[in-house]
């Protein structure tokens, strides 16, 4: 065989064996996070299921509003001032000069 083919091999499995230990190592190093994953999926599935029964969600906000009217309507002020502040905000930045933008 050509020695040229022969070091090509050879390197390839050099490239090969340096893979696996790269990956055997990323999944160590990634299973210290599985918990993390775990309550991101679980958070994850659990938007799913409210965007498909959004029932759940007027039904809290109907008990809110029942129980707690005062704090249901302050915090409905504030969002509508935080509305407000950033529609302005974004206002404001459209109007900057095109020179001065970074994108």
């Amino acid at each position: 065989m050509n020695p040229r083919a022969i070091e090509i091999a050879l390197k390839r499995q050099r490239l090969q064996l340096r893979c696996a230990e790269q990956r055997l190592a990323l999944r160590r190093d990634l299973g210290e996070f599985a918990p993390l994953f775990s309550v991101a999926d679980t958070v994850q599935a659990g938007v799913a299921y409210l965007r498909q029964h959004p029932e759940w969600l007027v039904g809290a906000a109907m008990v809110l509003v029942v129980a707690r009217p005062r704090a249901v309507w302050r915090w409905l002020q504030r969002g509508l001032v935080a509305w407000q502040v950033a529609r302005r905000l974004r206002r404001s930045i459209a109007e900057f000069p095109l020179a001065a933008r970074t994108d």
